[in-house]
């Protein structure tokens, strides 16, 4: 609410949404069958504790400690670092492991979560071990959750017949022999959907033109900067 913050967002009506609504919708499925999944994001369920725990068992903290708490006003790095934390496929003590294939029978299928609050009660229950399993739309759930916990306006994106350019060629590439058999080579790949979050601040270091709404992925799928 604050004119002078970097966070400020002057409509009204988004601050209701972005920051203090606990509820949502995040669709899901494929271009085809849109789903429309209920969630409870409950940023005001005495969770604040626990995100703030999130910051401090992170990398970031853990190996510049001083360095880190100064930075802590800043979104821009606010952001990366909790979008590390909500994955624990670093070896960070993160919130979620992600699992996309085989069996999920020994801990929870991730499309019977329905809400953030049980997720980060059950990581913190259990000594801020992973909780297993989570897919990109609970991870972007418990992102927003804890973003808005720390008064950063989030909220979630979704796209559908998603691609990942894994070379940067700004194509998908796939390969066949000349007999026209598909050749396993290549890491590009499509799939159905993808959600991710954006966060609203200002970008000083870009300039006011870059302003706004930021993206911030917290799906384990490839390393940012190593």
């Amino acid at each position: 609410w604050f004119s002078g913050d970097d966070v400020y967002m002057s409509n009204e009506n988004e601050r209701q949404e972005y920051v203090l609504n606990e509820n949502g919708i995040i669709f899901v499925g494929n271009a085809r069958y849109i789903e429309a999944r209920g969630w409870f994001y409950g940023q005001f369920q005495d969770l604040l504790n626990i995100c703030l725990t999130m910051l401090d068992l992170s990398l970031y903290y853990r190996q510049e400690p001083a360095m880190d708490v100064s930075r802590r006003g800043d979104p821009k790095y606010v952001g990366r670092v909790i979008s590390s934390m909500i994955n624990g496929n670093d070896n960070d003590n993160g919130v979620l492991l992600g699992k996309w294939q085989g069996s999920f029978h020994s801990h929870e299928n991730p499309s019977r979560w329905d809400g953030s609050v049980v997720i980060l009660k059950k990581w913190r229950q259990d000594n801020y071990r992973p909780v297993q399993y989570g897919q990109c739309w609970v991870f972007a759930g418990v992102m927003c959750t804890v973003l808005r916990c720390l008064g950063i306006p989030t909220r979630l994106v979704s796209n559908f017949n998603s691609a990942h350019d894994v070379d940067r060629n700004l194509s998908i590439d796939k390969y066949y022999d000349s007999s026209g058999r598909s050749l396993n080579i290549g890491k590009d790949s499509t799939w159905d959907y993808h959600v991710w979050n954006e966060s609203w601040f200002i970008r000083p270091d870009l300039g006011r033109s870059y302003s706004g709404w930021q993206v911030l992925d917290a799906t384990p799928q490839e390393q940012s900067r190593g």
